[in-house]
């Protein structure tokens, strides 16, 4: 039974404290050399020749029709995401950017980043995208064995992914993440924490470690390799976590660790409910209105469909119900270690911290949710059964 109270629906959310909250935007560049087998991205093999002029042609008409979710607000970050956006040039994304620019203002402390593979790397051309004012790249090594990227389906080398970071760094990238996997087929703890401290040792401001995990519609889905055991799972978490903070990399998420002030605010903003405008083929978007409406929107998934001028960008929206929002915030916020404040909930989703309380308390007396009476965040436990602390307020119709 859900422990959230019922009527949602007594006070407007203007009376309940609801702010806009910040704005971002995600930018979808769905094609890669060759597509991974665990990967469930929308991503696509790229051709030969990637339609470059008209696919920003196409994100900058959609972003058009996007500019009613602004609502005078600034962009706080921008994230190129993937597929592999580093397959574009240097002179398509300086197209993108000055469109983008042009029609929603930079905050002046914008963080742009673009998502690389060590395979795409090439020096001249990331000086370039430096200068660009893209400010922060997210490498995806995801292993430092060629055994394991050969498994993974990756097409490049341990070789080329150190290299890789020493090219970002001598490009001007003085802020980047490393994005590495770990309970990868046939790996032992050893092997997992090894590439762990290869990571550590390239001196990232970032990094991304995470289990890997089988998802529907993929070849390892259908296909599953041979992981390692639960409890070489849990040696492999535990052992890792504590050499990140031996490093001074703080866990501020679930699978994400930062040095300090290195924290993406691209990320941040997801966790902590801000809005987001998605454009791209598949992108997805969070906005809400002045009036405390929040949408969740979609494009069309098909890179073709969405060049295609005679068809829609917006494959579907949904506004979500006053019901659904107490489990939407909780879902993104207590994936934050340091969790957030209380007062956080009403500013965002425009209803009473009441409508939690009954939900708070269960959650507490199984010590799955901190004391704190100001904070909405996980205790231990509850970070290791995150699942389970998020089932206390599902609503009955869930």
């Amino acid at each position: 039974m859900s422990l959230i109270a019922s009527d949602l629906s007594v006070q407007h959310p203007l009376e309940n404290g609801f702010k806009l909250p910040p704005l971002a935007l995600y930018v979808h560049i769905p094609w890669c050399i060759r597509k991974c087998p665990y990967c469930d991205f929308n991503s696509h093999a790229a051709t030969p020749e990637l339609p470059e002029q008209d696919y920003v042609a196409a994100l900058l008409a959609d972003l058009d029709l996007d500019l009613v979710h602004v609502h005078g607000r600034q962009l706080e970050s921008i994230f190129f995401g993937g597929g592999t956006p580093s397959l574009f040039s240097a002179q398509a994304l300086q197209i993108l950017l000055l469109g983008i620019e042009q029609r929603i203002r930079f905050s002046p402390t914008i963080e742009i980043t673009l998502e690389a593979n060590p395979g795409t790397f090439e020096q001249e051309k990331f000086a370039a995208y430096r200068k660009l004012g893209i400010n922060r790249l997210s490498i995806g090594i995801q292993s430092f064995q060629d055994s394991k990227l050969q498994a993974l389906g990756r097409v490049h080398s341990a070789a080329e992914a150190s290299r890789a970071v020493e090219m970002a760094r001598q490009a001007g990238f003085d802020n980047f993440n490393l994005d590495l996997m770990h309970g990868l087929p046939d790996q032992s703890a050893e092997e997992a924490l090894s590439d762990l401290q290869i990571a550590i040792d390239l001196a990232p401001t970032h990094l991304s470690w995470y289990q890997l995990t089988m998802e529907p519609n993929t070849v390892f889905w259908s296909k599953p390799p041979l992981l390692p055991e639960d409890d070489v799972l849990w040696d492999i978490q535990e052992a890792g976590q504590a050499l990140l903070a031996q490093h001074g990399f703080h866990q501020y998420e679930v699978s994400a660790y930062a040095r300090e002030k290195a924290i993406a605010q691209h990320n941040l903003n997801y966790w902590s409910f801000g809005d987001f405008i998605g454009i791209g083929a598949g992108a997805h978007g969070k906005v809400s209105d002045p009036q405390g409406r929040i949408q969740r929107t979609w494009k069309t998934r098909q890179p073709s469909d969405y060049l295609n001028s005679e068809k829609p960008f917006l494959a579907g929206n949904s506004t979500l119900a006053a019901a659904d929002l107490p489990f939407e915030f909780l879902m993104n916020a207590l994936r934050l270690t340091d969790g957030v404040a209380l007062t956080l909930f009403s500013e965002r989703t425009g209803l009473p911290v009441t409508v939690l309380q009954s939900g708070l308390n269960e959650a507490r007396q199984r010590g799955l949710l901190s004391t704190d009476p100001k904070l909405l965040v996980a205790s231990a436990q509850g970070q290791l059964f995150l699942n389970d602390l998020l089932q206390i307020f599902l609503t009955p119709e869930r």
